[in-house]
């Protein structure tokens, strides 16, 4: 009986596993959201707000793999190509200005795909 028990809890616990939704992967939506707030500072100068920071290290928390990097990457760099205003300059100080360290550039002339 008790061999039961332990089978139907191993059963249990390996169906709960399998049903579990793997962490969803950053999108452009993700990107736009967290960098929003920064909007002002890319375009104008200055200094980022706690906002704009804060956004930073949002995306940066939601960019683990390489592959979240590559995407977050791709979507700032089109976001950015959108934005006839940005700031380069702006755009490259962001993350020290915030005091973060990122490989995560926001610029429309990065090769994301040679983010590791």
């Amino acid at each position: 009986m008790k061999g039961a028990v332990v089978i139907a809890l191993l059963v249990a616990l390996a169906m709960i596993h399998f049903m579990a939704e793997p962490a969803s992967a950053v999108t452009c939506e993700d990107v736009n959201n967290a960098l929003d707030p920064c909007l002002s500072y890319l375009t104008g100068g200055g200094a980022p707000s706690s906002g704009c920071c804060n956004g930073v290290r949002i995306l940066i928390s939601m960019a683990p793999t390489t592959s979240d990097r590559q995407t977050a990457c791709q979507c700032a760099k089109d976001a950015a190509s959108r934005n006839s205003n940005l700031r380069e300059d702006a755009a490259a100080t962001l993350p020290s200005k915030c005091g973060v360290q990122t490989n995560i550039p926001i610029s429309p002339h990065t090769d994301c795909s040679s983010i590791s």
